[in-house]
């Protein structure tokens, strides 16, 4: 049996702040690192590029997703960097760094240059622009979701083409009951004390308008007519571009007179804890979400989650926690089901669900297998 060649693999995205497209990047690199491989990152940089290069990883900081045409001068930098490095996959995780590597890769030499592989991480609008994360000799649906997407909208990506790989968490990182230490506790509820005592809910993410804030502080508002002792946790940070929209939430909150009953944490490095501590974890994106990694997050630390029942989220809680589905765009009804879990929680299986190892390992044989297949063949 021929021995298992090592791989030099380029992985392309706008930047390394944060989110699941970041951390699936991460944890891909880390995998390849450990198994002999060579990982190589390209993006504008972030908080996330220590970790990454600390793993044993490389960064090369460049502006792969700025949308802008100026990006396209890229094109031709990136197919000497390709050869140069002697790049054996190239993978796109979104959309104009996709652009940019495929203008790229199509003037390479078909015989010799990278495989070409890109993850679909979203629903994003259909049309041309986001077609080009279609185009990879194999494409990542990062769930059943996603790989149905792309085929109702994009007919002519051939089947063959799509790999539905789940993305997944480390149990070890997750375990089912696990709390955080009393003296971050302590800690956290002297930061938010309206908290202490409280039915905590939380709705983790970004400050972005689909990400279902304004139902969130509606649905805190009905909880407490019905006489449920709750506080809201909005766990997450805004950009420069959304601070606007989060001047617009907490003057919302302050018009319900709910100032002392729904907390702004920011963005922190420590929600795993805040998730633990919570009695209700939610998901209330308006559009669906392709997978919905912090719901499995949330789950497999064994902590009761709720999320309407579409997208990837949906999936994942018809898989694991079919009590937490809600019904878009009914909030009377999500309310009173909320209100159950909150006053009758159901356990949640402590199983290993969706586990990390089986998307590195399949991402990893991905790999492998296009760079056995002679370039004529294609995928």
């Amino acid at each position: 049996m021929a021995e298992q060649k090592n791989l030099t693999v380029l992985q392309l995205l706008p930047a390394l702040e944060s989110g699941g497209v970041e951390r699936g990047t991460l944890e891909i690199a880390h995998a390849l690192v450990e198994h002999g491989h060579r990982a190589l990152v390209m993006s504008a940089g972030g908080r996330l590029v220590a970790p990454l290069v600390a793993s044993g990883a490389e960064h090369f900081a460049w502006p792969v997703g700025a949308k802008s045409f100026k990006t396209l001068l890229l094109v031709r930098r990136l197919r000497r960097f390709l050869a140069e490095q002697k790049v054996d996959i190239l993978h796109a995780r979104s959309r104009v760094p996709a652009w940019i590597a495929y203008l790229a890769w199509r003037g390479m030499n078909p015989a010799t240059r990278p495989r070409f592989v890109t993850t679909v991480h979203g629903m994003y609008g259909v049309n041309r622009y986001s077609r080009i994360m279609t185009r990879g000799e194999a494409v990542i649906a990062v769930s059943d979701t996603v790989r149905d997407y792309i085929v109702q909208n994009y007919p002519g990506t051939q089947p063959e083409r799509i790999r539905v790989i789940h993305r997944g968490v480390e149990g070890r990182v997750y375990p089912h009951g696990w709390k955080p230490d009393p003296a971050w506790q302590n800690t956290f509820l002297a930061q938010f004390p309206n908290a202490t005592g409280k039915l905590i809910l939380t709705l983790p993410g970004r400050i972005t308008r689909l990400k279902g804030h304004e139902d969130f502080i509606e649905l805190v508002a009905r909880l407490k007519r019905r006489g449920l002792g709750v506080h809201g946790l909005i766990a997450g940070g805004a950009s420069a571009s959304k601070q606007r929209y989060l001047q617009k939430l907490r003057y919302r909150v302050r018009s319900m007179g709910l100032e002392a009953d729904i907390s702004f944490t920011g963005q922190r490095d420590d929600l795993k804890n805040i998730l633990a501590i919570s009695s209700l974890v939610l998901s209330l994106s308006s559009q669906p979400e392709s997978f919905g990694r912090t719901t499995l997050e949330a789950l497999r630390l064994g902590v009761p989650t709720a999320g309407y029942d579409h997208g990837g989220v949906g999936e994942i809680l018809r898989a694991i926690y079919p009590a937490g589905l809600l019904p878009l765009n009914r909030l009377d009804e999500s309310c009173q089901r909320i209100a159950t879990l909150l006053r009758l929680p159901q356990p949640v299986p402590a199983e290993d669900f969706y586990p990390l190892r089986d998307m590195l390992t399949r991402t990893l044989a991905l790999y492998e297998q296009l760079t056995s297949i002679p370039h004529a063949q294609g995928v």
